[in-house]
């Protein structure tokens, strides 16, 4: 029988393999989720609902498909559904297809308070599992934690304005938002798009290849050409954190996965009023507009020399219950939600205060497969570890 502790170590794609080979049923599995996910959660707060009927049922009906030979690319595999979408939407309904089962639904904010890095539940605010007094992030921030704590290998989110990758930083697991368009939006401006919660690249893989299988095909150099801005040429990064994320890029250079090079050049206006003007859904100005352009063509004009661009994921490690106050979280992430591209943010390191730091990777528009394989290869490098 399954242990809930044995659950915790497997990633969706080990999960996967062993109901298609018949080693565990889906319903083993999920009976474990469940059990880790009672024996922990009551004190992390990852979820606002569970669903144990509906979850066993869903496992019985994958074991069921695998017996008649179907092929499910994520057969068996428990995920979070993060609360605000709800098992109905796209990207949920195609996991679901591909074999997933939804145990649940994780938190997200309530109301406004601050940028929304935070997660609430009526028993209390989601805890960060690395630890209690931090924020584990948001507004994906029950998906991210319930990754984290080995409750769900997967868990769906939504990225508006870094909502999956500053989640993924602060819990130190991978985040994954694909480009504008790949998926449908969850807003009018079309700013907030479908992602992931994963442990590893690798399960956000095949992610991307379950839910658009014609997007996921990998291209590009063999040894692609990466540029860093700590800034973006306006975000106030703590120096630390720029350190810790430097040198986890500089780790990726040394294994030979990518060339690393200083961009100075790479200044971007800062998009907070192009966002809000844009989220708003009313018509912008003239100055929203210049900026949005402006934006675009640098990134355009970037992007012609370079393959990714590298960044910290936030400006500063996570913040307490009580919300960032002043501190932009978004300050690194929101710029890409307005330009469309897609990014990742990887888990780089930790401040001398043992606080998390994520790394963040942006590719091309379109260039989500190429974009995870770089992420997929360091994960497989001792140099990264």
């Amino acid at each position: 029988m399954l242990t809930s502790t044995e659950y915790a170590t497997l990633t969706a794609l080990d999960i996967a393999r062993h109901v298609t080979q018949g080693a565990l049923s889906a319903r083993e599995i999920v009976s474990a989720a469940l059990a880790r996910l009672s024996e922990h959660d009551r004190v992390l707060r990852a979820f606002t609902a569970v669903w144990p009927e509906q979850a066993l049922r869903r496992a019985s009906e994958v074991d069921d498909q695998v017996t008649r030979g179907v092929v499910l690319p994520l057969a068996g595999v428990p995920i979070g559904v993060k609360a605000t979408e709800g098992p109905g939407s796209f990207q949920n309904r195609r996991l679901v297809a591909a074999g997933c089962v939804p145990v649940g639904a994780t938190s997200v904010p309530r109301g406004r308070h601050g940028w929304q890095t935070y997660g609430h539940t009526d028993r209390g605010p989601t805890l960060n599992p690395l630890h209690p007094e931090w924020s584990p992030g948001g507004s994906s921030a029950g998906s991210a934690a319930a990754v984290a704590a080995g409750l769900v290998p997967v868990a769906s989110g939504s990225d508006g304005a870094g909502s999956v990758r500053i989640p993924a930083a602060w819990c130190g697991v991978f985040g994954y938002k694909t480009t504008n368009g790949l998926l449908p939006a969850r807003d009018r401006a079309g700013l907030n798009c479908p992602g992931a919660l994963t442990r590893t690249p690798q399960d956000a893989a095949a992610y991307l290849e379950a839910i658009a299988p014609a997007h996921a095909r990998t291209v590009g150099a063999s040894v692609p050409r990466a540029t860093w801005s700590a800034t973006l040429g306006f975000a106030n990064t703590d120096p630390e954190v720029a350190d810790v994320a430097r040198r986890a890029a500089r780790r990726l250079a040394d294994a030979g996965l990518l060339s690393l090079a200083d961009a100075p050049d790479l200044v971007l206006d800062d998009p907070a009023a192009a966002w809000s003007g844009l989220r708003s859904g009313e018509p912008v100005g003239e100055d929203v507009s210049a900026t949005i352009r402006t934006n675009a063509h640098r990134l355009r004009k970037h992007f012609a020399r370079a393959d990714f661009i590298v960044t910290p994921t936030t400006p500063h490690p996570p913040h307490g219950h009580d919300g960032p106050g002043a501190r932009m979280s978004v300050a690194l992430t929101w710029a890409f939600n307005v330009s469309g591209h897609p990014a990742v943010s990887l888990p780089a390191g930790t401040t001398s205060r043992g606080e998390p730091v994520g790394l963040q990777l942006i590719a091309r528009p379109h260039g989500d497969a190429t974009l995870l394989n770089l992420a997929c290869r360091a994960y497989t490098t001792s140099e990264w570890h």
